[in-house]
Parts: structure tokens; sequence; C-alpha cells
């Protein structure tokens, strides 16, 4: 992070724009990749099973259903990930967007492009997710 980004306390308004632009670009696609794993575990193959052998038709039927479970867990990420993206929105609405919510600092620009919806700087990212020592 630069001298001048670790002094000042919160974006300018062109640079919100620059990653509100990130943030949407993002959302669309992530949206789009909800619609198609939403699809994939809701919606029922008309090219089944019913005219082969009864064994086969198990093993695909196993199949199927674990694929409808991982497209859901992973549909259910996605939304995630969606919702985190809109309320990245909603800070940049609020001028809040990019200020570590441990350390109230400046989350770095480089930081904010890889993870537009990120609320933490990397040192406080870090410091979170380091295992806690116990003394004895």
């Amino acid at each position: 992070m630069s001298d001048s980004e670790k002094k000042k306390v919160s974006y300018s308004d062109e640079e919100l724009e620059e990653f509100r632009q990130i943030i949407l670009e993002k959302l669309e696609k992530a949206r789009a990749d909800l619609k198609l794993l939403t699809e994939a575990y809701t919606n029922h193959s008309e090219h089944d099973t019913n005219d082969t052998s009864p064994t086969f038709k198990v093993l695909e039927e196993g199949q199927q259903v674990l694929s409808k479970e991982e497209n859901s867990r992973l549909a259910a990420r996605q939304s995630r990930f969606i919702t985190n993206l809109e309320n990245a929105l909603v800070r940049i609405e609020n001028k809040t967007y990019g200020i570590c919510r441990v350390t109230g600092k400046l989350i770095s620009k480089e930081r904010l492009r890889a993870v537009p919806h990120a609320t933490l700087s990397i040192d406080a990212k870090l410091k979170q997710s380091a295992p806690q020592r116990i003394s004895n």
C-alpha cells in the first residue's frame, strides 16, 4: 500500500466507481453461473435411463443424486458470493467501501481488485486465520 493510501480514510468517487464496475461485472457472471447451477439440480433430464438395464439405471440415479447435491452446494456458495457482492455495492453507495472492519484502515486496491467483496485488510485477515497460541 502506498503512503498516500495509508493516510487516506476512504476512496475517492472515481476509485469507488472503478470498484463498482468490477463488482457489477462479477455479479453478472455470478448470477449467470447460479442460474446454470440451479437449472442443473432442478431440471429433470429428458434423456433418462428408463429404457436401459436396471443395474445401469441404479448407478445413473446414484450419480444424479450426487450431482444434484454437489450442484446444490455450489449454488448455495454462489448465492452467498452474490450476496457479498451486493453488500459491497451498498458499501460503495455509503462510501464505506474498502475500509477494513477490524483496523478501520483502507484495504489495498490490489486486494479489492482481486476480492472486491473483501471487508478485511490482508493484515486483519492473516491475524484472523492465524492459529491462536495457547500459553501454559
